[in-house]
């Protein structure tokens, strides 16, 4: 059903429901099922697929050999065994990325051939420790690996598997001789992929980015926003300004949709109705079923580790009107997405 369902009650004002955009809300796998093993493998976007995904989510970044290989960031001493590596204890350096200095071993100064001498880990061990136990077992996968895997999933299910690319730091990886936008466009045409029909979005935080994948493809594209600071390419002051009726109007002119901070959306909270009032659609960011996580209504008794009521969390988002979402437990989203509402 488009747009809100106003049901009007005799005697009292109207009660609104907002629905989504589209039919059913899709589940995307926040970098693969990285509740259940190390973000950014082969191994988590599988098991994301068998338990009911329909899109899996390879952060991208560069090699010093141009290849996208997928991490949550260009730095990679916490997803991976780089420290152990004697060989490459010289590389460890300190960068300025966005604004913010980093120390530690970077993609961008790695070829392809040198990180797949690296194997992924659990990035959280205290809250997953479970996931703990891959650890060593698999390989930074590259941008094709995965699309390959996808497509693949989707001859063997029947089900159209689609993938969900972030572009992390785009703006700096210009700035040192590695631009994104028309190298991602051709890989993704290689792999037939250009169209809004495509099985694909392309997301971002920064906005330049988009503007500019908008002139090279009809891909769909999501302008992501966090609760507070702004985009690192500083196109528009704040999230906060982009969220407004006039601002998302805006957003529209390039994008697809958002991808707003959970925080952002829910009972009583104007963003979904406004934006999709823009004719935009809205897939929130990341819901995990950790108690450290979850806002104190969802929460269990426990640790921070203990899984709280992440699934009930995702069908309140659901009963407000998102159009998708994020999480790191695809299952329970499935499971929530596939009950009628």
């Amino acid at each position: 059903m488009l747009g809100t369902v106003v049901l009007a009650m005799l005697g009292m004002g109207a009660m609104t429901e907002e629905r989504p955009l589209d039919p059913t809300p899709i589940v995307i796998a926040h970098r693969g099922a990285s509740g259940s093993r190390p973000e950014h493998t082969l191994a988590a976007y599988e098991l994301a697929i068998e338990q009911g995904a329909d899109f899996i989510e390879p952060d991208l970044v560069l090699t010093k050999d141009n290849v996208f290989v997928a991490r949550h960031e260009n730095e990679i001493s916490g997803t991976t065994d780089v420290a152990a590596h004697p060989e490459f204890a010289a590389r460890r350096t300190t960068k300025t990325i966005d604004g913010q200095q980093v120390t530690g071993w970077f993609t961008e100064d790695f070829t392809l051939a040198e990180l797949r001498t690296l194997r992924a880990k659990e990035r959280l061990p205290q809250l997953r420790p479970g996931n703990t136990a891959y650890d060593g077992q698999q390989p930074i996968p590259t941008l094709a690996e995965v699309v390959a895997l996808a497509k693949r999933a989707t001859a063997a299910t029947g089900r159209t598997i689609g993938i969900y690319p972030e572009t992390k730091h785009p703006t700096w990886f210009a700035s040192i001789g590695h631009p994104m936008e028309a190298r991602l466009v051709a890989e993704l045409r290689t792999a037939g992929w250009d169209s809004a029909k495509a099985p694909v979005f392309i997301q971002s935080f920064e906005v330049n980015n988009l503007k500019a994948l908008k002139k090279l493809t009809t891909i769909r594209l999501i302008q992501l926003m966090d609760g507070q600071g702004g985009p690192a390419d500083r196109a528009v002051d704040s999230y906060a300004m982009m969220a407004t009726p006039a601002g998302l109007k805006a957003v529209a002119t390039y994008a697809f949709g958002i991808g707003p901070n959970k925080t952002m959306v829910g009972a009583g909270k104007p963003l979904v109705h406004a934006a999709h009032a823009a004719g935009l659609r809205v897939h929130p960011w990341t819901y995990r079923a950790e108690n450290v996580f979850l806002p104190e209504a969802y929460r269990v008794p426990g640790g921070p580790e203990v899984h709280g009521r992440v699934g009930q969390e995702i069908a309140d988002a659901v009963a407000a009107g998102v159009d998708g979402f994020f999480t790191d437990f695809p299952l329970i989203g499935a499971q929530i997405r596939d009950k009628p509402y």
